[in-house]
């Protein structure tokens, strides 16, 4: 190590993905970075709390096991994944139909073949799609003529009827975001990325991939429940207004809450996650379950309970997700959400256990990228933005984003272009 990486106070904002990485990034090149987070732990948007022995993500989230980025800085046998089936279970009217990649699993091959949700020429396309992107280069889909989804699905030839049966359904439960107007960019990535590999959970959830990310730390420094209020070019003003000398720093958090200049640009997507406990799991197996009705609340469940888990408690535990925005409160929600469950998963005695009003669950992206320059990720010489707002939401662009960050930094404080503090 020479003089400056020992010399040089380079500080993270924020302890999610994408700081975690940068952290791991920079303690390779040599460095002892300080990571400021305003919350109790590390994780950012990717936290699991345990209730009664129940282990609950904050919305219901799943890791792509064919991220590149994940493949690159994640232990896999660690996290003990467990896989989800290729597949989902599409709730219509008062029937339910088995819809999945045939290849993959055949269980699927004769439900989806003889499916009344999309015509045989959708179900060919499906597998049409899936082999051309399984081939496509990812810097290439994020650098083709931007689409919505809906406009995307319509002109590769899909019917509106497996648009609103099938494609719908499952990638706004992705999107968070109920009329598929999220870029054809991300449709590709996501599309392909279930094609090539597995929605796969840790067995103690969500969780586990920032704390596995934390533990590889080892000259990392943490400062928690720590607010940042202001940032320049060598100062950090905390919330109780100590203030911090820094020759870099790293925004590893929405940095519209820094910087107002992005608060009128970057949106954000919500949604609704809630617990349930049932004494009984209708479903019986690791699938999604998907509400193909137009005008109901509920977009997806999942039981959670179906897949090995580090903690459980004595019921199934059932996950909710609300995309469509609603005016109801709490209580109100709930009571729909228990009757959508009777009545169109036919799922009763549920009993609420926790809910997620979660209003920045996604960032709201235009002009998705995978990667970016790394001037276009400088705010300016001393200050970079990480996170998976600079690109496409992702964890997989949240590792890149961090990778990069790190670069800038020590590229920054190694040709000493500035006086370390």
């Amino acid at each position: 190590m020479n003089q400056v990486q020992e010399e040089a106070k380079i500080y993270i904002v924020g302890a999610g993905v994408s700081g975690l990485i940068a952290a791991q990034n920079l303690e390779n090149y040599g460095y002892s970075p300080i990571i400021l987070e305003a919350s109790d732990r590390a994780g950012g948007r990717v936290k699991t709390d345990v209730i009664d022995g129940y282990q609950l993500d904050h919305g219901f989230q799943v890791l792509l096991d064919a991220y590149p980025m994940a493949q690159k800085y994640l232990d896999f046998d660690s996290l003990r994944l467990q896989s989800l089936q290729s597949g989902a279970l599409i709730f219509k009217g008062d029937s339910s139909t088995e819809f999945g990649n045939s290849l993959r699993d055949v269980k699927f091959l004769f439900s989806t073949v003889f499916s009344s949700l999309g015509t045989l020429t959708d179900k060919w396309k499906i597998f049409q799609l899936n082999q051309a992107l399984k081939s496509e280069r990812v810097d290439i889909i994020f650098n083709k003529d931007e689409l919505s989804t809906l406009q995307y699905l319509k002109r590769y030839g899909f019917s509106d009827t497996i648009i609103k049966n099938f494609f719908q359904p499952f990638f706004s439960g992705i999107f968070l975001e109920p009329n598929l107007e999220t870029s054809s960019r991300m449709f590709e990535f996501v599309y392909k990325m279930f094609g090539t590999g597995q929605a796969v959970i840790p067995e103690a959830g969500m969780e586990a991939i920032p704390k596995q990310l934390q533990n590889n730390l080892k000259k990392t420094t943490f400062h928690f429940d720590t607010k940042v209020k202001e940032v320049n070019n060598q100062r950090i003003l905390l919330a109780n207004e100590e203030e911090l000398a820094t020759d870099f720093t790293i925004i590893a958090s929405d940095p519209s809450q820094l910087f107002p200049r992005y608060s009128s640009t970057l949106e954000w997507k919500a949604c609704d996650t809630l617990y349930f406990t049932t004494p009984i799991d209708p479903i019986g197996s690791p699938i999604i379950g998907l509400n193909a009705n137009e005008h109901a609340l509920i977009n997806n469940i999942f039981f959670p309970t179906s897949i090995e888990t580090a903690t459980r408690g004595k019921d199934a535990l059932l996950s909710v997700t609300v995309v469509k925005a609603h005016e109801l409160n709490e209580r109100e929600l709930i009571r729909q959400v228990q009757n959508e469950l009777s009545k169109l998963f036919f799922i009763s005695n549920t009993s609420i256990l926790k809910r997620y009003k979660i209003t920045r669950a996604l960032p709201k992206l235009n002009d998705l990228k995978y990667e970016r320059d790394e001037g276009e990720s400088l705010i300016n010489e001393r200050i970079a933005i990480a996170g998976d707002t600079h690109l496409n939401g992702s964890l997989n662009a949240a590792m890149i984003s961090g990778e990069n960050a790190a670069k800038i930094a020590h590229r920054a404080t190694s040709e000493s272009l500035f006086t370390f503090s």
